[in-house]
């Protein structure tokens, strides 16, 4: 750096000082923006103390109403505006239900029999902080909340309840329950002697439900799947909130009949015999992992009332386990003679998987289970039955390869000379016309695969929502409905979450050995080209596996299990069929069958035949459209 450089740099530095001394406030203005500061703090401080005042008046005013109207004789409810919360169990051998006198509503449910994740015998669906149900009635001047109001109980027994609430001398709000033998809770309000309370045009109430749904298994992502808020239309079939993503205040144009908190293996239902109207609003909104809890669920409904008293609202609650026979069997309990149809709540697949499930697998698992096996038993025992059933089909698959790899010597000889790209066309014929001799069918192999293709997608949709194997235990897994861990760690990790399933490790593995058993016996059967491009068939196959990691990890022990026993007894018979397969009888059976064909070439045979016909009638408009374009260009 030379002299002149740092001259300059000095001069530069000696500027900026000066300016910034120069321009900097005087003491006076200093003083002005200090007292300008203060002032700002002071209004602040004054608006936040205005504010807090407004709210804490506005409390203490509300609580003075609430005062002035218990101490009031004349107002309405003065009596049960105050009072000290009771609780009055129901019970019976399946279900315990705990309801205040404040509110008059259930404010814990707790199923029994079923084990929650701490070993505990029972499974608690909700408590008092995590639900609340309250019916609004709209009066002439004041509204009627059932949340605010204290309820005297009366006709106590350990299926009964009366809930009274006194509004006046010969007016009252009454709530009664009934508890049926098995999960369902009948409910009637009613209101008497207070029809000049209401307007005569009031026709209906309003209800709204809140519950914060517990997380009950230990799989956060895997039990968020089939936690919905369902409902049903009242002209039937069902319909949910995206169980997935937030949803706020969603509207229902149409008319239902019953709403759904659901779990994945529980469910609070509430129905009303006169239906809920539309436009209802309807929350789901998740909630957090690791905090116990999956969704906050919220339903704004309307429904039928009677001011006069002589027609009772009636509703009736299921506080139960999403069981498919369980809820089938709701509507002979229900007094109110609808078609319901809570079974939906076990869902079963697509509409083209749902019968499957419906009408086959219920069948037989019931059956198996009612011999008393485990359940993983019972898995390996279902895969074994489908495997008979199948195996007719796979054996013809099978064949069908076995009769091309045979066949692969003849193929090449006859199609040798059509190696050029343009000729691609003429060598299809060629493989075509030798399959037709010999009686074989390139795509009797695919046809019986794809059969069974559902099969595969209905356990998918089966096994999961199986409470049959909540808790259950085999071998090395502590729970067939959620997955077992080998490794587990805090942090979640994008695509494999916070830990390695052992039988989605075992399902792949059973995927990739079933797919190399599958490339090998195509690969006996590929002519020319087709055997390059099975190469990049074969890296897509073994991938595969790869995909199905990331899926199922998540998923539950029992699925994967079902995938690892099914695949692996796949590939057995796979290898079965191909040590058995004689080769040269084989081919002597198809070359009496060409022999057969011999004395007339023109013969078709199957699919195969008519895919060489098409490929004709294809080839020959190909060579009159040339012709064609020839001739214009000539002209």
């Amino acid at each position: 750096m030379d002299k002149n450089t740092i001259t300059g740099f000095i001069l530069i530095a000696a500027v900026l000082i000066g300016f910034s001394w120069w321009t900097q406030p005087s003491e006076e203005q200093k003083a002005q923006m200090r007292l300008q500061d203060s002032l700002e703090n002071v209004a602040r401080v004054k608006a936040e103390q205005t504010k807090k005042a407004a709210e804490k008046a506005a409390l203490d005013k509300k609580a003075q109403e609430l005062v002035e109207a218990s101490q009031d004789t004349t107002a309405l409810f003065h009596n049960a505006l105050s009072g000290n919360a009771e609780k009055v169990v129901l019970k019976n051998k399946k279900l315990e239900l705990t309801l205040s006198t404040k509110g008059g509503t259930v404010t814990k449910a707790v199923i029994r029999g079923y084990k929650d994740q701490k070993g505990n015998p029972d499974v608690v669906l909700f408590d008092e902080k995590e639900q609340q149900l309250k019916f609004m009635m709209a009066g002439k001047d004041k509204n009627i909340i059932t949340s605010d109001l204290y309820f005297t109980p009366s006709n106590v027994t350990d299926s009964t309840v009366t809930m009274t609430a006194i509004a006046g001398p010969g007016k009252e709000l009454t709530m009664e329950y009934k508890l049926g033998p098995s999960y369902m809770l009948h409910m009637n309000l009613r209101t008497t002697g207070m029809s000049g309370f209401f307007s005569p045009t009031t026709k209906d109430m309003d209800v709204q439900w809140d519950e914060k749904c517990r997380q009950q298994e230990r799989g956060y992502s895997f039990e968020n799947r089939y936690a919905a808020l369902t409902y049903h239309k009242a002209d039937g079939g069902t319909d949910k909130l995206n169980d997935q993503k937030d949803e706020k205040d969603i509207e229902i144009d149409r008319v239902i009949d019953w709403v759904c908190f659901k779990t994945q293996f529980f469910s609070a239902v509430m129905i009303a015999k006169d239906d809920f109207q539309k436009n209802a609003l309807m929350t789901s909104l998740l909630q957090e992992k690791g905090s116990g809890y999956l969704k906050d669920y919220s339903a704004k409904l309307k429904t039928a009332f009677d001011p006069s008293g002589q027609k009772a609202s009636e509703f009736e609650f299921y506080y139960g386990p999403n069981d498919f026979r369980t809820l089938n069997g709701i509507e002979d309990q229900s007094t109110f003679g609808k078609e319901l149809q809570l079974e939906r709540l076990v869902y079963l697949g697509w509409w083209i998987i749902r019968p499957i499930n419906r009408w086959f697998t219920l069948y037989i698992f019931d059956w198996l289970t009612s011999f008393g096996f485990n359940m993983g038993i019972v898995l390996i025992l279902i895969t074994l039955l489908l495997k008979a059933i199948t195996y007719p089909l796979v054996k013809k698959s099978y064949m069908s390869s076995a009769k091309m790899r045979v066949l692969k010597p003849k193929l090449d000889e006859a199609t040798k000379q059509f190696d050029k790209p343009e000729d691609q066309m003429q060598k299809q014929q060629a493989m075509m016309a030798e399959y037709s001799k010999y009686g074989v069918s390139p795509l009797s192999g695919c046809l019986p695969m794809l059969i069974q293709m559902p099969i595969w997608m209905a356990m998918f949709f089966f096994v999961p929502n199986a409470i049959q194997l909540r808790g259950e235990k085999f071998l090395w897994m502590d729970d067939l409905s959620t997955y077992d861990p080998l490794f587990e760690w805090g942090t979640h990790i994008w695509g494999i979450g916070d830990h390695l399933s052992l039988t989605c490790i075992l399902f792949c593995g059973a995927q990739i050995l079933y797919s190399w058993f599958s490339m090998q016996q195509q690969k006996d059967q590929m002519v020319g080209q087709q055997a390059e491009q099975m190469k990049i068939m074969q890296y897509m196959m073994y991938l595969m596996p790869l995909m199905f990691f990331f899926i199922f990890n998540e998923y539950s022990s029992g699925l994967n299990f079902y995938y690892f026993i099914s695949l692996f007894f796949s590939a057995a018979i796979m290898f079965t069929l191909r040590k058995t397969t004689n080769d040269a009888k084989l081919l002597a059976i198809l070359e009496k069958k060409y022999k057969e064909n011999k004395n007339n070439p023109k013969k078709m045979s199957g699919m195969a035949a008519r895919i060489e016909q098409m490929q004709k009638q294809t080839e020959e408009l190909r060579k009159l459209r040339m012709e064609q374009e020839k001739m214009k260009k000539n002209k």
